[in-house]
């Protein structure tokens, strides 16, 4: 049944090859003429590109939410029983020869940002537990699904090479996690959190763009050559004159080592200087605005990424335990129940993984205040008040 599947998968292909788009990079920038604007294409590699590797806001942010995420310790329960050793935790520590525990969730979290999904591969016996986890680039996974879009499994192609990875139909089983944001449009992958921010991406990097070409001319505007028109000139150059000057133009004035050169005017030519107006300046507010947004697309406050404008948190500990709560904790249960629901089943029953809130120093002010309540409590009980807090009970603690 697998080999007819996969089989399927391949005469489709061959049968219905996928359209190639050769991609005009003069569409990326913001506005390419004065018509209408023109956005960055919707795919994997510009989002990795114009985003997490272009752009300081994105990739700080993205950054920021990781490894945030990636440093919360794990802990596993039977029935309510803290387990301090287990091959589960083992794995989660060292999922594999090439990665560390932290540097294995970190990439997680930054592609579930960068493409709204991260494919999980399980390394083991058909029906041993996984000895091995590893991260698969969302870019190179397809989905296969039938006619009634239940997914019959993934392929997993680099370079000329694929590998087909069923799907249970049975009991939704896998070797492959996919993990993914909602997404309103597609029943199998997730919106990018880049793609909601990529309108901001693209002002962003064409102000930076902008600045730099402005920097490189003086940090000032062109001027103008003006042709006299009298009666010794007609006001008109000819081609050679035309060509002549503009080679000189580019060559002995453009750029910031020629910034400040004197330039020597001949043939009835008149340079006229031109500054900004304050409307050219907008940019700056422009830039400012477009990196709030993006800010706010993944989920991280303005003052944490060092962005001047509107301070919605009155101080930096505020800003840190909102970025903790709105957005990595959510994160968080997101991959502990993918966890709990596909890899724990593997290893047996009465098993539950989650992450130990407790060790997070972001919300160690939130914690304080828990427990200065729970102790001001008169009407608990010791034992109550230890419960509460996650503490085991102790003798004469009931009264």
């Amino acid at each position: 049944m697998i080999n007819k599947i996969f089989k399927n998968y391949l005469t489709s292909k061959q049968s219905n090859p996928p359209i190639t788009k050769k991609i005009n990079f003069k569409d990326q920038a913001y506005f390419y003429d004065s018509k209408i604007p023109h956005w960055s294409t919707r795919e994997y590699e510009q989002f990795a590109d114009q985003a997490y590797i272009k752009n300081v806001i994105a990739h700080r942010a993205i950054n920021l939410v990781a490894q945030a995420a990636a440093s919360v310790p794990w802990a596993l329960y039977s029935k309510d029983k803290k387990i301090s050793n287990h091959p589960i935790l083992n794995l989660l520590h060292r999922p594999n020869p090439f990665f560390a525990g932290a540097e294995f969730f970190e990439n997680i979290y930054a592609y579930k940002l960068i493409s709204g999904n991260a494919f999980i591969q399980a390394v083991g016996g058909e029906n041993l537990p996984p000895k091995e986890l590893h991260i698969l680039r969302p870019d190179r996974v397809n989905i296969i699904a039938d006619n009634l879009g239940n997914i019959s499994g993934y392929v997993y192609k680099v370079n000329n090479s694929e590998k087909f990875f069923p799907c249970n139909k049975l009991s939704g089983q896998a070797k492959i996690l996919h993990i993914k944001n909602f997404h309103p449009l597609d029943d199998f992958r997730g919106l990018s959190s880049v793609e909601a921010a990529a309108f901001s991406i693209d002002q962003h990097n064409q102000a930076a763009a902008w600045n730099k070409s402005l920097l490189e001319n003086a940090a000032r505007p062109s001027g103008a050559l003006i042709v006299k028109n009298n009666s010794s000139y007609e006001g008109v150059l000819s081609d050679d004159q035309y060509n002549r000057l503009k080679e000189q133009m580019d060559d002995v004035f453009t750029g910031s080592k020629n910034s400040g050169r004197p330039m020597l005017i001949e043939g009835g030519l008149e340079w006229q200087e031109m500054s900004l107006t304050p409307k050219d300046m907008d940019f700056i507010e422009a830039k400012n605005s477009a990196a709030r947004d993006i800010a706010l697309a993944l989920g991280v406050p303005p003052q944490l990424l060092g962005i001047p404008g509107d301070n919605t948190y009155s101080n930096m500990q505020e800003a840190r335990l909102a970025l903790w709560e709105e957005t990595i904790i959510p994160l968080l249960d997101h991959l502990t129940d993918s966890f709990n629901h596909w890899l724990i089943p593997m290893f047996g029953q009465d098993l539950l993984l989650k992450y130990d809130i407790n060790d997070i120093s972001g919300l160690s002010s939130r914690r304080e205040k828990i427990w200065s309540r729970i102790e001001n409590a008169s009407f608990l009980t010791v034992n109550e008040k230890r419960q509460m807090v996650g503490l085991s009970p102790i003798d004469g603690g009931d009264k």
